[in-house]
Order: structure tokens, then C-alpha cells, then sequence
């Protein structure tokens, strides 16, 4: 299951959900906008946990956004943790999101939508004691200065867990200008894993990641982020010697244009 192996890297998708205020126009508001971005990390992490074997992944996305607030996207990664579990099908994953952004107040702001994963090919549900990988989420967050708090809430089966419908992910996030380009990004993350039939305590977990960007100019975005987390090491290994909340640095590179 997903959640058997998941965390955050600075370079993810769901970085490019974060808060950010509105801008008052004076004059005309701006026309919507199209962005794509491409990136490699050394290791796709997603809440603490590794989607690729404590591997490299490449990724690619493209997002739009309307001066209302509105936006919608789609985000991809390679992935291992499918066939580590079950031998199956799933080297892919598909992120598909929409949702509203705007602001509050002076420095308050909030963003809410929909988020599925998508796993093409995946046979997980057919293997015993898993359900289909496919994930769906709703999510929402308010954002204060450079804070972020967000939850996450799942309306089907958590990443493959059997019975997990209505989990949630609680994190508190920040991003500090260090100026020059420089900026630093500390997380905690909670993740609830809602009436699993093996052993709710045992999938349940924290994960921290420090995140340090550099943005060298030119759509280039460079990242090296310090995660580690507290999973249930034998819950949540597949492949023996391959824990993936294990603590590690993870460095990514992506390009927006």
C-alpha cells in the first residue's frame, strides 16, 4: 500500500498547493496561467515514507491557475512500492487536483480542493489483504505569514489499506526567505490511518522533514531536504533492508517554465 511507503520532498506536487496571498491588482487583473515543470529527485518521498526504494524518480507536471483563485493540475513520478508489495503492476503515479485559493485577511489566507492518486495498471486490490492503490482526498489549509497548517482527508481506501476510508494527514509547514535566493522549510506531519484491520497503532506515524532551496534563476529550483520518521519499521518494509521512513537527505532538481 501507498501508505506503506510515502514522504515529502521538497520537490512534490503538493508543494505547488501551498498558500500563497492574492495579490490586489489596481489595474486590470492578469489572464490565467499555464506552467509545466520537470524535475529528478534521489528519492520520491511523500509523508515521511519512500515511493521508490530509497531510489531516484523522475517527475513532471502541469498546473493552471485563474486570477479568481481557481486552479487545477496534474503531477506524475515514477514509483517501486506497488510491485515491492505485491509483485504487481503500478511504476506510475498520476496526481489529479483542483481547487480554490484566496484570502482572508492581511497575511491570512486559505487554500481548499480535491486530490486523487492515480496508479495505471495497478492489480494491488487483487493480491490478499490490499485494496485498489487508487487514493482519493480532500484537503484544506490556512496559511499565516510563512506558516501553513493543512489536513488531508481520505473519501476511499488509503493507498491500498484495507478499511481506511476517512484517515487524515495533519502538517504544519513553513517557508523563511533566507534572501539570495536561499530558503528554508521545516515540516511535521501526522498520519491517522482510520480502521485498519491489522493494526491502526502500528500504521500510524510522524513524520519531520528541514527542507534547504536554492533558486539558481531560469525556472531552476535546487533542493536538499534532511526526513526521517517515526513508521513502524517492520509494518511498513517490503523489500528486506529497504525501510522507507528511514532518516536520509534527499536532493532534488526541478525546472518550471
Amino acid at each position: 500500500m501507498k501508505l506503506k511507503l510515502r514522504t515529502l520532498l521538497a520537490l512534490t506536487p503538493l508543494t505547488l498547493l501551498g498558500l500563497t496571498s492574492l495579490p490586489t491588482y489596481a489595474a486590470d487583473p492578469p489572464e490565467a496561467a499555464l506552467a509545466f515543470n520537470v524535475g529528478v529527485t534521489s528519492d520520491y518521498r511523500y509523508r515521511g515514507l519512500s515511493q521508490t526504494r530509497l531510489k531516484p524518480a523522475l517527475q513532471g507536471g502541469v498546473d493552471y491557475s485563474h486570477p479568481s483563485g481557481f486552479y487545477l493540475g496534474a503531477w506524475a513520478s515514477s514509483i517501486k512500492w506497488i510491485k515491492d508489495w505485491a509483485a504487481t503492476d503500478g511504476s506510475l503515479e498520476i496526481d489529479l487536483y483542483a481547487g480554490y485559493k484566496g484570502e482572508i485577511a492581511k497575511d491570512l489566507t486559505f487554500d481548499v480542493g480535491y486530490l486523487r492518486y492515480e496508479y495505471p495498471g495497478n492489480k494491488l486490490a487483487n493480491v490478499a489483504g490490499f485494496g485498489n492503490a487508487n487514493t482519493q482526498e480532500v484537503y484544506g489549509a490556512l496559511s499565516y505569514g510563512p506558516a501553513t497548517l493543512k489536513y488531508s482527508h481520505s473519501l476511499s481506501n488509503l493507498f491500498g489499506t484495507l478499511d481506511s476510508h476517512g484517515s487524515g494527514y495533519l502538517d504544519l509547514s513553513a517557508t523563511f526567505d533566507l534572501g539570495s535566493g536561499w530558503s528554508l522549510l521545516p515540516h511535521v506531519g501526522r498520519q491517522r490511518v482510520a480502521h485498519d484491520t491489522r493494526n491502526a497503532r502500528m500504521a500510524s506515524y510522524t513524520d519531520y522533514s528541514l527542507t534547504l532551496s536554492k533558486d539558481l534563476g531560469d525556472g531552476l529550483v535546487l533542493s536538499a531536504a534532511a526526513v526521517t520518521s517515526n513508521a513502524n519499521q517492520v509494518f511498513y518494509t517490503a523489500v528486506p533492508g529497504k525501510f522507507p521512513g528511514k532518516s536520509g537527505l534527499v536532493v532534488g532538481l526541478k525546472y518550471g517554465f
